[in-house]
């Protein structure tokens, strides 16, 4: 998909956005984005899901937001990504009543969460 792959160009290449790559050998296993107030993505390559790569590369992405003087952040998840919106809702972060369509076909709803990053990096 090109408008995906413009779409992180953009972001790489935009000095407010904080790319995390986490890697297994020489390869990229998973990768989390941020830039002041917002979780622009975290992925992780399947083979590595419960093995507590997304978990570092999250809390990683939140201390990022942070250093860029975030007091909250904001994400998209998809709708119907259950898996997704339970790894995030365990996190803290709760749907904040927004949506969205995802502008790249086939266009499905974005649910919007937030979370309030004073209080969890507050929290031992």
């Amino acid at each position: 998909m090109d408008e995906v792959r413009d779409r992180w160009q953009e972001a790489v290449a935009d000095p407010g956005v904080r790319v995390v790559v986490a890697e297994a050998g020489a390869q990229p296993v998973g990768l989390a984005a941020v830039r002041r107030d917002w979780l622009d993505g975290l992925y992780v390559v399947p083979e590595q899901w419960g093995t507590g790569l997304a978990d570092a590369l999250h809390d990683r992405a939140l201390s990022l937001a942070v250093e860029l003087g975030s007091k909250s952040c904001r994400l998209w998840v998809l709708e119907h990504n259950a898996r997704a919106r339970r790894f995030y809702e365990r996190r803290g972060w709760s749907a904040n009543g927004d949506t969205r369509v995802v502008p790249f076909p086939p266009n499905p709803i974005d649910v919007g969460y937030s979370i309030d990053l004073d209080s969890r990096m507050a929290t031992p």
